[in-house]
């Protein structure tokens, strides 16, 4: 049994249900365990008041902990599945919960029905769970970039690379990604209380998602209506990017769409002066984000078929 077979089983059944409310209710979700976690460790070994040497450090040994702590739990489940098609079908449903396919897509389709419709406030509030921005000084354009981007990042951190590691490593992979994304989230900023202590977490998912973001961007370009594009951006403007990973796939889906992305954003304290990704292109729009579904869908599509061929070889 390999992993491919089990992160294509996983997919499957994410993308027929998701994650539902009941199920949330009832058990919570792995994410929700991983940061219970990370915030004790947080609480324990974040000391206010020591060196940011120290807080490094422990910082690093919150993050080894964490990472390892899922990847062992991912080894012993993944060791306890029986053979042939019934431990495919029950590790699919271990891998299923780690896989963000169908929640990145409700959330983007719940920003793109009301601004298609005109409704504003209704698209503002929707943004407002993707993204950090200050919603309520974004125009169609704004949310419309904001959503693009979202979707284009998050297709790698939530989608691309937690099937990439689980292909290569199995559910210990996949566990150990989903740990290494969550630090990030939760600990990886630059903020008084985490710049020290979560700079390990924000590197190692910088390392872990080298080579996911840049697969993505090459899925995007290979199903986009104008692929040599979609690569030429990426070359010559991703590495522009604040992050190290992002741009790539917005670079790929900028070009696919033939829209500007990335640019100054307003947060609520501040202005970021970021650079334009395929700058001279026009304004991305609400039909934009449809067609960057579109685009996602079948670089989806050709990922569950890339899955299924390693599965079978």
């Amino acid at each position: 049994m390999t992993g491919a077979g089990l992160m294509l089983a996983g997919l499957v059944i994410d993308l027929a249900v998701g994650w539902p409310r009941g199920l949330y209710a009832l058990v919570g979700h792995p994410v929700t365990w991983i940061g219970r976690l990370i915030s004790r460790l947080d609480d324990w070994l974040n000391i206010e008041g020591t060196t940011d040497r120290d807080r490094r450090i422990a910082g690093l040994a919150a993050a080894l902990l964490v990472i390892a702590v899922t990847a062992i739990i991912g080894l012993v489940l993944q060791s306890l599945l029986p053979s042939g098609w019934k431990g495919l079908l029950i590790g699919g449903c271990l891998a299923w919960p780690l896989i963000a396919a169908r929640s990145l897509r409700d959330h983007v389709v719940a920003v793109s029905r009301p601004l298609r419709g005109g409704d504003l406030a209704g698209a503002r509030n929707a943004v407002a769970m993707i993204v950090g921005r200050d919603p309520d000084r974004l125009d169609e354009a704004g949310i419309a970039r904001a959503t693009i981007e979202s979707l284009s990042e998050n297709a790698s951190d939530g989608v691309v690379a937690p099937l990439f590691w689980g292909a290569v490593f199995g559910l210990p992979g996949i566990a150990a990604y989903k740990a290494i994304n969550t630090l990030d989230s939760m600990i990886g900023h630059r903020t008084p209380r985490h710049e020290a202590f979560g700079w390990a977490s924000a590197r190692i998912d910088d390392l872990a998602n080298l080579i996911p973001a840049r697969l993505t961007g090459l899925l995007i370009a290979a199903v986009s209506p104008a692929p040599r594009a979609a690569l030429d951006c990426m070359w010559r403007e991703a590495r522009f990017h604040r992050s190290p990973n992002a741009g790539w796939p917005e670079a790929a889906m900028a070009a696919a769409l033939g829209v500007r992305l990335s640019g100054p954003r307003l947060y609520h304290d501040r202005v970021a002066n970021e650079p334009w990704i395929n700058g001279a292109a026009r304004d991305p729009g609400a039909d934009d984000i449809t067609r960057a579904l579109e685009i996602c869908r079948n670089a989806l599509a050709l990922t569950a078929i890339l899955l299924l061929l390693l599965w079978l070889i």
